[in-house]
């Protein structure tokens, strides 16, 4: 039984990822009325005509289904079988969150949402794949979530601290995108061509996102290099602290090629999709260094 469990839980967490990347898709491709405002059906039928939006919304609806049901599945048996607290805590609020979102996607279709409101369906869906990803963990052996050494306060502050203000700028990101304010700034890194361009409109959310990145990157850099200088004998904080600097270099260059292929549709989309695939993996890593110095030894 602990096999299927692990099993589950590693589906969930792959499931999670896709909803992410085919939610991102979704905004990319404008793909939200893809089935007019009809859910569940789509243009009233439960299959729908082969147009490029309805096909991407409605493949979008139908892993969300599946993807509910796997999760309904490794709740019940989290719950049934297993006994670490942290496991049923993870999968509880893993439903949770996926429940929300669905039912803000749900909302969002039958009655038009604000771009605030839109740009948080898609922190919730990172929620969500971050809790199952947990969940997976638990059964590996970064599960055990036990440092080597103890680990000082003011790092746990830099890495809790880290993790809340990536989620602010992952929601500014969203935001960026639902407001279709990418084409605010031309060009990486100057914007418009200048080094700080007048700030209005479009150009000024997207300037707002490209310094909470470079923010963020510059927190995870530190956070990186005290975990170099003062764990790196503990395996899982270097492991978390490096991937977690690795995944944010990654998503400014990722950044960057979004902004370069926007004449390109295809290649847009496509660079799109990698950029909240890459966001997904860089605030998995952060919850993991969360979660570890939660478990902090006290010797």
């Amino acid at each position: 039984m602990q096999k299927w469990i692990q099993r589950l839980a590693n589906i969930s967490a792959i499931g999670m990822f896709l909803i992410l990347a085919m939610g991102a898709l979704v905004t990319k491709a404008d793909a939200g009325r893809g089935c007019g405002d009809e859910w569940p059906l789509c243009h009233g039928k439960f299959v729908p005509a082969h147009t490029i939006s309805s096909f991407i919304e409605y493949s979008h609806r139908l892993v969300v289904g599946v993807v509910t049901l796997v999760l309904i599945a490794t709740f019940y048996l989290v719950f049934r079988y297993v006994k670490r607290n942290d496991a049923k805590f993870y999968i509880t609020m893993t439903v949770v969150m996926t429940l929300i979102q669905a039912a803000m996607g749900a909302l969002a279709v039958i009655w038009p949402q604000s771009s605030l409101v839109l740009a948080l369906h898609f922190g919730l869906s990172l929620l969500a794949f971050a809790f199952s990803l947990l969940l997976a963990l638990v059964f590996t052996s970064f599960g055990q979530f036990l440092p080597q050494k103890r680990i000082s306060s003011g790092f746990k502050t830099l890495v809790w601290g880290t993790t809340i203000y990536s989620y602010i700028v992952v929601y500014l990101g969203a935001y960026v995108r639902h407001t279709t304010s990418t084409g605010g700034c031309t060009g990486w890194p100057l914007c418009n061509g200048e080094v700080i361009p007048e700030l209005k409109g479009a150009t000024g959310i997207v300037f707002t996102h490209r310094i909470a990145a470079l923010l963020l990157f510059l927190c995870i850099l530190a956070m990186y290099l005290q975990a170099r200088r003062h764990y790196q004998g503990s395996d899982k904080l270097w492991f978390g602290s490096k991937w977690a600097l690795i995944t944010v270099s990654l998503q400014v260059i990722s950044g960057a090629v979004v902004t370069w292929s926007m004449g390109n549709e295809t290649a847009y989309l496509f660079t799109g999709m990698i950029h909240a695939m890459i966001v997904a993996c860089m605030f998995g890593f952060l919850c993991y260094l969360c979660v570890l110095t939660l478990n902090d030894r006290k010797a």
